[in-house]
């Protein structure tokens, strides 16, 4: 029905790819900020007699260092569970994006917040246990009014015993 005429827009990216990407800014800003001009500069006697040998040893410096510290943080991301708990949370934004209703927010104030939060399922709560009371005195009342009947039932019985017996003797 589209046609498909237009570009769809892009989707946004998820906090993982988001996070990722903040760590791919930090690598490249940690490399800019170590540039080989400054490793020169704190190893200058050094660089003088091996340049080429200065520039291997900070190459492979640099490189153990992004690989240190991606890894490091591949296990932070897998030690927290953060790919899932960032899928969850993009999922929440999303279904909350229909909703008109404004999200809770603490007011500062614990006691006030608890209370905010207990007193409706409390609420509930109490209307549901009055119900079950109420059911259970209606039954215990209907139940009652059948023993009071079987009672009359079991005195009606002895009293025809009794009459018969009386009549037999």
């Amino acid at each position: 029905a589209d046609g498909g005429d237009g570009p769809e827009p892009a989707a946004a990216p998820g906090r993982a790819q988001v996070f990722s990407t903040v760590v791919d800014t930090f690598l490249e800003k940690l490399v800019a900020a170590g540039s080989y001009q400054r490793f020169v500069s704190c190893y200058r006697c050094f660089y003088k007699l091996q340049p080429q040998l200065t520039r291997s040893i900070y190459d492979q410096f640099i490189s153990q260092l992004q690989t240190s510290i991606k890894e490091e943080i591949q296990e932070v991301k897998d030690e927290g569970n953060l790919e899932a708990l960032f899928s969850l949370l993009d999922k929440i934004v999303e279904e909350a994006k229909d909703r008109e209703e404004p999200a809770w927010r603490p007011s500062g104030v614990p006691a006030q917040d608890v209370r905010s939060a207990l007193v409706p399922f409390l609420l509930r709560h109490r209307s549901h246990l009055r119900r079950a009371l109420h059911e259970r005195q209606h039954r215990s009342s209907s139940l009652a009014q059948d023993v009071l009947t079987g009672r009359d039932s079991i005195a009606e019985l002895q009293q025809r015993i009794q009459a018969r017996q009386q009549a037999w003797q």
